[in-house]
Order: structure tokens, then sequence, then C-alpha cells
């Protein structure tokens, strides 16, 4: 996680549309990843509207060729399977629960809240989502894909 994005330009809150994101990704993203040593990084995104867009994913496929996990991508985002995506099982209410716990009453606040609880993310905590993903996807195959008859959380 790079940096959140809020505001356009000229410091107005908006809404994302499949311009805005394209644009994000391009002027902003891609030139950042080339500061990292990230040549292999997979990219995953959900299937918001602006994410799938066809120019969207166009531009992805060119960045990430066959490493697009996305909707209409190369490798599907597998919808409603909480035990295989990192960002569902763990990552979206893990913030949600931080971020509202003072319920934020200004846009400022809960702004401020998603960028503190981001940035508090340490490498240490997402190794660990990791190590428990990799034994859910254990489960998963040794299982033949049957759903899990349990959410397991550890941290």
């Amino acid at each position: 996680m790079v940096e959140s994005f809020f505001k356009n330009d000229e410091g107005h809150n908006v809404t994302v549309n499949g311009d805005r994101y394209r644009a994000m990704i391009t002027n902003f993203f891609i030139p950042e990843l080339n500061n990292h040593d990230v040549q292999e990084l997979w990219f995953q995104q959900d299937g918001a509207t602006c994410h799938t867009a066809r120019a969207t994913i166009d531009l992805l496929k060119d960045t990430f060729g066959d490493r697009l996990i996305s909707r209409f991508g190369p490798v599907d985002w597998p919808p409603r399977s909480c035990d295989l995506t990192l960002l569902d099982y763990f990552l979206w209410g893990y913030v949600k629960s931080l971020v509202y716990a003072d319920k934020p009453q200004t846009l400022d606040h809960l702004e401020d809240n998603i960028c503190c609880v981001i940035a508090d993310i340490r490498p240490q905590m997402l190794e660990k989502v990791i190590e428990n993903w990799t034994s859910r996807l254990d489960y998963i195959r040794a299982s033949r894909g049957s759903p899990m008859p349990e959410i397991i959380f550890k941290i």
C-alpha cells in the first residue's frame, strides 16, 4: 500500500471513476512501483466498475501481463471467496474496525483515520496474514474446494 487518494488536484473530495482510477495508476502508482524492486509483482483488485472498464484492464495488462487478478483480467478475482482473498478475509475488516472505532463525524476525520490505520500496518503483520493465507489454501486444496467450515483468523 503506497498512498491513499481522496482529493483531486484542486483539493476537492472526488468519487473514483474510470478516468480518475487510470490517471492514478498511470501518474502515481506505476512510477512509484518503478522506484521499488517489484519486477514480479502481482496486482489484485476487486470488480468495481472503474476497475474493470476495458481501458483499465488494458492498461493493467500492459503493466502486469498475466500477473493481474481482476474481474475480466487474465486471472479472475474469486468473488464471494473470503477464504481466498487477503483483502476480503483480513484487510477490509481490520481497517474498517479501527477506522470507525472512534465514530468519525466528518470526512476529514474519516480520511485521517484511514491514513493512520493503513500507515500503522507493519510488514510483520502482513507476513502473518500471508502465512495464514497459505494454510487456508492448503485446506482448500485438501478439501477439493469445499467451503471452509469456519473462518480462522490468526494474527
